[in-house]
């Protein structure tokens, strides 16, 4: 059957890696294209939009801009998730109305026969700006001489404080000061973000005749663009059909909606009457798609002779950039997410949200967790150099054990639910990450290396992630009468194998091949309810409502063939496809003949059809030909809703070599640990993890937003913006436990981001371990080092790391 728990290899690839997926700008060839002129200013007023010399443009069919959009559609855009903390949400409207606030706002947005006329005529449109003063960066948004938004005082859109007691009822800084140790320290981490193969793309189509609008998108929600564009468009959501079709990644950066672009193509083919089609460009992409990760922790933390904390108190400010669209979701889980497999004694946490004028800031892969994992386990280190102690014995002596569960952190967490700990076993989780990397015979492997002139160091973290986010998702299962199993559920498809993973739920909760299922996702014609595709969410939200619509069916499947066989429906099993007597293999029917059997009909359209006739079918004279409470047809709906997050854990270590001339980084080797409940299939965990872990090292190394004084994104090209190739990639070695989640019914917790959350704290520990200087700020750089090791060389007292007694490398 190839069900659950095997690794079987992806079922959607062979089309996929044969040039047969189906994307976005695959479609509508004979589609009217769009493009948009967009901001070359960081912050500016609009004062003149001049279209005239781009009306000699043959092919152009129509120049938009903000004046020219109706009632809603020119509304600013949704703030997706309110806070009680975001007291100053601003959004921006689909195209710039007065002013503009980050390089790359859309201001006018052009339609002609094809993409080439569109974007000339876009250049000849000239608009005259009004320069203002840009806010580039925390220091310049937290000092707020200059605003982004006239009416957010200070730049500060949200301000959060969370709280929990020690031991004896002490708040956080009280227990810090009691202590007996206590450091206090500044960490970074800088602007980055995703580079899914496909940009952002949205096709619509209008149907004069029926009233309705079909929209393909390049989204990771699809059921949330329909409620976007029915909404700002005043459609029925009846009316409006969403599908995203092959999707080349998403990582976070499609979960927004609606997008601009979403709004207005649809608008425009609707008032056009033909249909239209917007792809993003690369260009598009970095100035005007959402970035993540940039923020600054304030670290204070008092503990004890063992290493055991007793206080943590931490202060953040993150950068949001120019509108808040979704919410501080971030923030909320960094701060959270900080505390990992930790008990913190009592913590105290404050953010600041603040606005830039830059690109918007949304969840991209780790959403938060990287910064928060960066902070806590960097403070492990300083703890574990203050006291020379093993770092290991540093985390093991705080960890929450395995008893323990389920473990209340005292917070709340992103989903407004208690920040509650289903289960896990961390202890095994560190005591297996150290034998995966050889941590204990380590030393002896820098003895050798430096031998042969060789810098190398080694890192480990660990982190908890909450995974499976509510609300709810549903899922539809269905046997036609030829046995096929048809599988759908509202969430959306970027690569994670749902297809396969899917499938695997049904062939073991149904008995049948695995050949026999086909799942489809992200279609609103196929399931209206959903919520999206982010957040570690999709196995655990939509498998286990597809298992939950399964055992319905499965129900009633042997609640029919146990009428048929005369048989007690408790004494039947499925295998294979067949239902049978458990014990007389002989007495047996097709679920392909259930399915027949499901539905009484009037007329015969073929030979089977024929068994299900209102004359064939016997049964009592006195009975209905569908009993009350049923339905025709074999199949089965359910949702899953939980009461809270499940959260899965892991534990990351690696090797890196410094080069001694040009500090050029080089990972060795890289070991996960990894728990996410139970394994649907291995194999895709750890395709998950491996790309993951390739996403952060990129985001240690390699990749970053740089923006010069003006707001001008400097390195907005694949020429400029670095990304780890897979020859800087180590091989990656992992291993798995599995603490079921009491949460739900088939025990799993995601898996999705598990790879890229710790590394860029393991990174950074073991260039601090072979260099013997610290690492405060990522993603670092071979330059940064060689400054760093300047600096060390005068004596720099704040840079230069105990590191157990070892010198200082020279």
């Amino acid at each position: 059957m190839s069900g659950f728990g095997e690794p079987i290899a992806r079922r959607e690839d062979p089309r996929l890696i044969t040039g047969q997926g189906r994307y976005v700008d695959d479609l509508g060839a004979g589609a009217l294209a769009a493009a948009f002129v967009r901001s070359p200013h960081a912050h500016a007023r609009v004062v003149d939009i001049d279209v005239d010399a781009a009306l000699d443009v043959d092919g152009l069919v129509a120049i938009y801009t903000w004046e020219d959009l109706p009632g809603r559609v020119g509304e600013p855009l949704p703030l997706l998730i309110p806070h009680p903390s975001l007291t100053h949400g601003r959004t921006g409207h689909p195209l710039a109305r007065d002013v503009v606030r980050h390089v790359g706002e859309p201001i006018v947005m052009v339609v002609a026969e094809d993409r080439y006329l569109a974007e000339d005529a876009a250049e000849r449109i000239q608009v005259t700006y009004e320069p203002l003063p840009p806010v580039v960066g925390l220091r310049e948004a937290a000092d707020a001489t200059r605003l982004v938004h006239d009416d957010v005082p200070g730049n500060v859109g949200a301000h959060m404080v969370q709280e929990v007691a020690g031991e004896g009822g002490a708040d956080a800084r009280a227990a810090i000061d009691a202590a007996p140790h206590v450091l206090e320290f500044r960490l970074d981490i800088e602007r980055s973000a995703s580079m899914p193969l496909e940009g952002r793309g949205v096709y619509a189509r209008w149907d004069t005749d029926d009233g309705s609008l079909r929209v393909y998108s390049s989204t990771q929600a699809s059921t949330s663009v329909r409620a976007a564009i029915a909404a700002r468009l005043g459609l029925p959501p009846g009316k409006v059909e969403v599908i995203a079709p092959d999707v080349g990644g998403g990582f976070g950066v499609k979960i927004v909606h609606p997008w601009p672009e979403e709004v207005l193509v649809p608008w425009a083919a609707r008032l056009l009457d033909r249909e239209v089609k917007w792809a993003e460009d690369r260009r598009e992409h970095f100035v005007s798609a959402a970035h993540e990760r940039a923020q600054v922790h304030f670290v204070r933390v008092g503990f004890d002779d063992d290493g055991r904390l007793l206080g943590l108190d931490v202060r953040i400010l993150h950068d949001h950039g120019a509108y808040t669209p979704y919410g501080i979701i971030i923030p909320i889980i960094t701060s959270t997410q900080l505390l990992g497999p930790y008990k913190p004694g009592a913590y105290r946490v404050e953010f600041t949200s603040l606005y830039t004028n830059t690109v918007i800031v949304t969840p991209y892969r780790g959403a938060g967790r990287p910064q928060g994992v960066f902070c806590m386990e960097r403070t492990m280190d300083r703890i574990a150099d203050f006291l020379g102690r093993d770092r290991t014995e540093v985390r093991a002596v705080n960890f929450i054990q395995p008893d323990e569960f389920p473990y209340d952190q005292g917070l709340i967490f992103q989903d407004g639910r208690p920040l509650v700990y289903d289960s896990g076993d961390y202890p095994e989780l560190l005591r297996r990450a150290k034998k995966l990397i050889d941590w204990d015979g380590f030393e002896k492997a820098r003895t050798e290396a430096a031998a042969r002139g060789r810098r190398i160091g080694i890192g480990i973290a660990g982190y908890v992630e909450g995974t499976g986010v509510g609300p709810y998702e549903g899922g539809h299962v269905e046997i036609d009468t030829s046995g096929r199993v048809h599988v759908s559920t509202g969430l959306t498809s970027q690569g994670q194998g749902h297809q396969t993973v899917f499938a695997q739920i049904v062939a073991s909760e149904l008995g049948v091949l695995i050949d026999d299922v086909q799942v489809t996702t992200g279609d609103t014609r196929r399931f209206g309810y959903a919520v999206g595709t982010f957040a570690s969410r999709a196995a655990v939200m939509s498998g286990n409502a597809i298992a939950l619509a399964c055992r319905k069916l499965r129900d009633k499947a042997l609640r029919i063939a146990g009428e048929a066989l005369e048989a007690d429906p408790r004494d039947l099993d499925i295998t294979d496809g067949v239902v049978h007597v458990r014990g007389n293999p002989a007495a047996a029917i097709p679920l392909r003949t259930v399915a027949v059997l499901s539905n009484p009909l009037r007329y015969a359209f073929d030979e089977e059809a024929k068994r299900a006739t209102q004359f064939a079918v016997s049964g009592s004279m006195d009975d209905p030909p569908i009993a009350p409470g049923d339905e025709p047809g074999l199949e089965g709906r359910d949702y899953y809703s939980p009461p809270r997050s499940t959260f899965a854990a892991g534990m990351h270590a690696a090797i890196v070599e410094v080069d001694p001339d040009t500090a050029e980084v080089r990972v060795l080797k890289y070991a996960v640990v990894h728990d996410c409940g139970r394994l649907i299939n291995p194999r895709i965990v750890e395709g998950q993890i491996h790309g993951g872990v390739a996403q952060g090292i990129g985001g240690a190394l390699y990749e970053r937003m740089v923006y010069d004084g003006a707001g001008q994104l400097l390195n907005a090209s694949f020429m400029d913006f670095l990304m780890p190739y897979a020859t800087e990639i180590p091989r990656i070695e992992t291993d798995h436990i599995e603490t079921p989640s009491p949460l739900n019914p088939l025990g799993i917790k995601g898996a999705g981001e598990a790879g890229v959350i710790p590394v860029s704290a393991v990174i950074a520990a073991a260039i601090e371990d072979a260099e013997g200087i610290r690492i405060d700020a990522m993603p670092i750089s071979p330059d940064e080092i060689f400054r760093l090791r300047q600096r060390a060389a005068t004596g720099d007292a704040e840079l230069l790391k105990r590191s157990r007694g070892r010198p200082v490398p020279s």
